[in-house]
């Protein structure tokens, strides 16, 4: 199964881990990984005065910041297939895009768990992934 991990860095991340790595039906070989980290995209004023090397040194640096525990985290499992990947823009425009265009069989994702009143007012990346994604996705709360 092709299986897609959207990842912040954040406590729900460390979750979201947690709970695949207590569970021996997730970390199995059977199971190919995609890591991916939305960095959130430089306003396109500031990106047109700086140019392409720059940005995309800082896009890598912030992207790195999030993955490098997380392949600590996955280089502790000998059999799996992970790969890393790390994309500028809205998380849940590149969460939905990225498994459709890997042909992902499930999304893995944790959530913050504000409820639908907080939603409403803060928004959600989760929810927005549930309502565009024609992947099933599995929330980590």
């Amino acid at each position: 199964m092709k299986i897609l991990v959207p990842v912040d860095g954040s406590p729900y991340t460390k979750r979201m881990l947690a709970y695949l790595a207590a569970h021996d039906e997730w970390l199995g070989g059977a199971h190919e990984y995609t890591i991916l980290h939305s960095v959130p995209a430089v306003p396109p004023r500031a990106a047109a005065v700086i140019d392409r090397e720059t940005l995309k040194s800082y896009y890598d640096d912030e992207a790195e910041k999030v993955l490098k525990p997380i392949r600590a985290f996955f280089a502790k499992k000998k059999d799996l297939k992970v790969g890393f990947a790390s994309k500028a823009g809205a998380a849940a425009d590149n969460i939905v895009s990225a498994a459709q265009k890997g042909q992902h069989d499930l999304i893995i994702m944790g959530s913050h768990g504000h409820g639908s009143l907080g939603n409403l007012v803060m928004g959600s990346v989760a929810t927005k992934v549930l309502a565009h994604s024609k992947v099933p996705v599995l929330l980590v709360r």
